[in-house]
């Protein structure tokens, strides 16, 4: 074990680590500025309070980090690690229906537990890319990778169950998120594009069969919360003093920052005009406070490793890494797309946090153990071409 930690910490990618760091760590000064006002006036709480609760997060990140960049990625294609995932997966997705709970938007999307909650659709996500990588790697192992008849079937009834559990929490934006990766993965297999092609046809089955199943269940699962976010996102400005409210005072946010921002802790909106500023909307107060400027600092940070996932997938021979690598990066690729377009009213609001930025334990816990396992890929890569 010693010798196997030597020599991959000799090909530790220094850059990547920074930079997560650099987020997580700016995400807590955030954290802390954003919410502050929203803990005392609507929870009479102390202003660090939500501060002080994602530093232990970020405590808890150490291990999750550490014990995932250690890991050796090639296990994950092991046939025992990979149903034990798939189990812990979908007992977390089976227990959310029963004991989960949600926010005002009536959806159920996280467990309470005695030391916290857990959100099984964050788990889902970093399941989806261990599991479709390590079943496509073997299909290219045994030179079946572009026969369709051979083993695509559990891949696509996993991913079906997936989508359906997700979607009846009405969790809109990690559905999204789950199906894209899904797509991103199967994409950096190395299959040819035909064969390709034909997968995406059977997965546009798959989503469309669950969308049939929602809706069926529309009447149970669109709750009035949901029904007027989507009437908020054709034109908030009608529902300014309803489903609108949250987005319109962002853009008052985002239009006072300007170019240079009011200054860190200058924030008019967080005083209780914007709603959980500390979540979703952080880019807002981001926006309000430190302007375009530190704007650009947190997107240059999150597109820094996008493309440095997408060249470490470049970069490697071996398919498991490719497809790891294109996995994680397409989470954190477009869970910033889902977040920033439901601020800016690109796409309809969904309550998906910003990567490393947003307050969230199971979020950026998972994030970081996501981030490990691209670090473990990474070092492998460099080691791959010292060798």
């Amino acid at each position: 074990m010693i010798p196997y930690i030597k020599r991959y910490l000799k090909n530790f990618d220094y850059p990547l680590f920074f930079v997560y760091l650099a987020l997580c760590l700016f995400g807590l000064v955030m954290i802390y500025s954003a919410s502050m006002g929203w803990s005392v006036i609507n929870y009479g709480w102390e202003p660090d309070y939500f501060f002080n609760k994602q530093k232990i997060n970020l405590i808890l990140c150490i291990p999750a980090f550490l014990l995932a960049a250690l890991f050796p990625y090639k296990h994950y294609k092991n046939k025992v690690v990979m149903q034990l995932m798939l189990l812990v997966m979908f007992v977390l997705l089976f227990l959310v229906h029963f004991i989960g709970s949600g926010g005002e938007s009536g959806s159920q999307s996280w467990i309470h537990l005695g030391f916290g909650n857990i959100q099984p659709s964050e788990i889902a996500k970093i399941v989806i890319v261990l599991y479709f990588a390590g079943i496509f790697t073997k299909k290219h192992e045994n030179g079946t990778l572009d026969k369709l008849n051979e083993s695509v079937g559990p891949p696509l009834i996993v991913l079906f169950f997936v989508f359906v559990s997700i979607m009846m929490e009405t969790d809109v934006g990690n559905t999204m998120i789950i199906s894209f990766v899904a797509i991103s993965v199967i994409a950096a297999s190395g299959i040819k594009f035909k064969s390709f092609a034909k997968i995406i046809g059977l997965i546009g089955v798959v989503i469309s069969m669950g969308l049939v199943a929602i809706y069926l269940m529309k009447d149970q699962l669109l709750t009035p919360h949901r029904r007027g976010r989507l009437e908020a996102f054709f034109n908030p400005f009608d529902y300014e003093q309803g489903y609108g409210y949250q987005i319109v005072n962002g853009y008052i946010a985002i239009g006072s920052g300007g170019l240079k921002g009011l200054g860190l802790g200058n924030s008019n909106q967080k005083f209780g005009y914007l709603p959980e500023p500390h979540t979703d909307f952080i880019m807002a107060i981001i926006a309000e406070e430190l302007g375009m400027i530190g704007v650009l600092i947190v997107l240059m940070g999150l597109f820094f490793i996008v493309f440095k996932a997408i060249m470490i997938a470049i970069s490697t021979k071996d398919p498991q890494a490719r497809m790891i690598a294109a996995g994680i990066g397409s989470i954190i690729g477009f869970q910033t797309f889902v977040n920033l377009g439901g601020m800016l009213g690109i796409i309809p609001l969904t309550g998906v946090p910003l990567p490393f930025i947003s307050y969230g334990g199971t979020s950026i816990i998972l994030l970081s153990a996501a981030m490990g396992i691209l670090m473990n890929v990474s070092m492998f890569v460099k080691y791959e071409k010292t060798k």
